[in-house]
């Protein structure tokens, strides 16, 4: 097979890594790439939210199978331009992918699956967003109701944080995600995320993680898009696990179906869990970043054959084989993320480090110049390691954060904690 993926970051390399160990690809494309899949696959510049130029691209490279990395082309509708062009793809249609595009969408289809949630009410305007912080008060949860990229979300333990989050959402602080804001009840408990593919009829788990949004030790700090992850998550049990699949998952593949938008990719489902009981924080239409690193650390060449048995709608045959072990990603940023940071600073000592299906530096935010790396993003580096146990893959994964020298960069020292 000629396979392409879009994207860029470190999820497309981590699928990249794993598509490449699988003997029925051919060739690989990705679109645009960075500087570490370079070292695996063609990398091609190519704009993925323009259906039209991903159809004539596809075309052109003789591709038959195209994997989405990112929401923004799956929300742009990309997915439906090679669907109508007879391209086999992965990854949902417009109409579905508003389940992670629009929040308040969500929450409809969460109501009218019956599926547990927080309790919500959604707002056009800043005062009365504002007035229905004053009434509830704090903890509470102000989120944008479009694509932000994963920093959307304000969990608000003051009135105050709150009220400013209304208004800077309101402001444009997230541009056009932010023309309608979503305030939802504060959950406690620890949150995970489950993985599931999805046909349009069938439904398949493809495994557990739980990251970290917090920028400092401890979880403090400002949220991000993610600074670490593991996999599998003790806290989702499988009959947690089984659970979230009944009353949330199965429920809202089938109110999709329903309204004629079947739901064919893969479906993220963040939950909050709590005495046992899953409730949905959220679902994205994609794999997560950083889980997919993990969970592609995890299942290998395997993946390939799982996401085309649910393009093909192929899953109710399908099987996760899985080892009895353990992944973890230590995500390097550039200093200042979230907020403003520079770039091009230089990274050194990557090709010290192993690279084989226990050890792998994925990359997420980095080009190539002069024959060095140099970081171009917030999220630069995905440190991942694959162990036994997960103080194994632990160890292994701060070893190789250690080797790197790069003085710009930072990390959390913690990753893993609620689990070890």
């Amino acid at each position: 097979m000629n396979i392409l993926i879009l994207g860029s970051g470190g999820r497309e390399h981590s699928l990249a890594w794993a598509v490449m160990q699988n003997p029925k690809c051919d060739r690989l494309i990705v679109a645009p790439g960075n500087a570490g899949i370079a070292q695996i696959a063609d990398c091609a510049a190519l704009d993925i939210e323009n259906g039209g130029a991903v159809v004539s691209f596809a075309e052109e490279n003789a591709i038959d199978f195209v994997i989405v990395g990112p929401e923004a082309p799956l929300a742009a509708g990309v997915a439906d331009r090679l669907r109508e062009a007879d391209v086999l793809v992965f990854g949902p249609s417009a109409e579905a992918a508003r389940l992670e595009a629009s929040k308040s969408f969500t929450k409809e289809i969460c109501d009218a699956a019956g599926a547990p949630t927080a309790a919500y009410a959604r707002f056009t305007e800043a005062e009365p967003a504002k007035s229905y912080v004053r009434q509830q008060g704090a903890p509470i949860v102000v989120k944008a109701d479009g694509l932000a990229a994963g920093k959307g979300v304000i969990v608000a333990m003051d009135e105050a944080t709150a009220l400013e989050a209304v208004d800077d959402m309101f402001g444009g602080a997230f541009g056009g995600a932010g023309a309608e804001v979503v305030i939802e009840e504060f959950m406690d408990g620890e949150e995970a995320s489950l993985f599931v593919l999805c046909d349009g009829e069938d439904i398949l788990s493809v495994g557990t993680a739980q990251d970290h949004k917090r920028v400092g030790d401890g979880d403090t700090g400002l949220n991000t898009g993610g600074m670490g992850a593991y996999s599998p998550a003790p806290v989702l049990s499988a009959e947690i696990e089984e659970r979230a699949m009944e009353q949330i998952v199965r429920p809202t593949m089938a109110e999709m179906k329903r309204r004629g938008t079947p739901f064919q990719g893969v479906l993220y489902a963040g939950l909050m869990i709590k005495g046992g009981q899953p409730r949905l924080v959220e679902y994205n239409v994609r794999f997560g970043d950083p889980e997919c690193q993990v969970l592609m650390m995890r299942l290998g060449a395997q993946a390939l054959d799982l996401m085309h048995a649910a393009a093909q709608g192929r899953l109710a045959g399908a099987r996760v084989n899985w080892a009895d072990d353990h992944a973890m990603t230590v995500v390097m940023a550039a200093e200042g993320y979230p907020g403003e940071y520079k770039k091009g600073s230089v990274i050194n000592g990557l090709g010290e480090l192993p690279e084989d299906s226990g050890h792998m530096v994925f990359h997420a935010g980095t080009i190539e110049k002069d024959g060095q790396t140099l970081a171009s993003g917030g999220r630069v580096l995905n440190v991942t390691a694959r162990g036994e146990t997960l103080s194994e893959a632990r160890d292994k994964a701060y070893a190789m954060v250690q080797t790197i020298d790069w003085p710009s960069g930072f990390y959390r020292r913690d990753i893993g904690w609620r689990a070890l």
